[in-house]
């Protein structure tokens, strides 16, 4: 008897452009395939790959936190690997950006001592670079996830891309809302303008999920953040307000070092 398995894989975020030969593969190949992905039509096309694809949305309700879902979801997937079963988590984008689910699926499964591992996937991130041709080594970037960039001090720097994951569900400490109101959006708004102006003007985004979409790309100022249309899947990009500022004390050590290699070779 075969001993189970987990694979979580990443569906990438377009219907069919995104998803790579071995995530293909190993859905094909599964006993079961646990799905969440962003649309129903992306569903129907897993559906097509094998012959047991079962959906993990609806373990999503409103007003229920989301902790509990993520939960029974790995619940769900480890009783089939418990079972001996080939079990494939198949999730929008990269299984392993944003994604509970997957990183704790495996680990559990590895601790009960099954063979799990993760594949990647195109995730939104990738998309959001493309899309906006953001290079991110130009300037650099911080990325996080908006509430936690809101519960917890953290140190900007206006000099590179600031990217908030989530925007539509800022200050949520429930868990269990699908959206939140604009005086949830004036706290970040608040929180920003300790740094930034509030004329300064940010991005939001939202990648394509179907091949015939256009990218959400709405440029505004940080004023007018909080009466702007959000939802869980928009992302917050600030792009930076100054110029990357010369470290001139370390480029003399430096300096110093190169001369120094310079001073050795030439007495060889």
């Amino acid at each position: 008897m075969q001993k189970g398995s987990l694979v979580c894989v990443g569906t990438g975020m377009t219907l069919g452009a995104h998803i790579s030969p071995i995530a293909r593969s190993h859905i094909e190949q599964a006993d079961i395939v646990f799905v969440l992905v962003s649309d129903g039509v992306t569903e129907q096309w897993l559906n097509q790959m094998n012959t047991d694809v079962r959906s993990l949305q609806p373990y999503y309700l409103e007003g229920k936190s989301r902790m509990e879902t993520y939960q029974q979801m790995v619940s769900a997937m480890l009783a089939q690997v418990k079972l001996n079963k080939k079990v494939v988590g198949a999730f929008y984008g990269h299984p392993g950006v944003f994604a509970w689910v997957p990183h704790n699926a495996i680990k559990q499964a590895q601790q009960l001592g099954f063979h799990a591992h993760m594949e990647p996937g195109i995730s939104a991130e990738d998309c959001l670079f493309s899309d906006l041709a953001i290079d991110p080594g130009q300037y650099g970037c911080q990325h996080y996830e908006t509430s936690q960039f809101m519960f917890y001090k953290r140190t900007i720097d206006t000099a590179a891309y600031l990217i908030l994951w989530q925007v539509g569900v800022a200050g949520d400490r429930s868990l269990a809302k699908f959206s939140t109101g604009a005086e949830y959006k004036q706290l970040l708004v608040d929180l920003l303008a300790e740094s930034y102006p509030k004329e300064h003007q940010v991005i939001l985004y939202e990648a394509i999920t179907l091949p015939l979409q256009k990218p959400r790309i709405e440029i505004l100022s940080l004023a007018k953040l909080p009466i702007a249309n959000m939802d869980f899947k928009t992302t917050l990009v600030i792009p930076p307000c100054k110029k990357m500022q010369l470290n001139s004390e370390l480029l003399y050590r430096l300096e110093a070092i190169t001369a120094l290699e310079q001073a050795q070779h030439a007495a060889k």
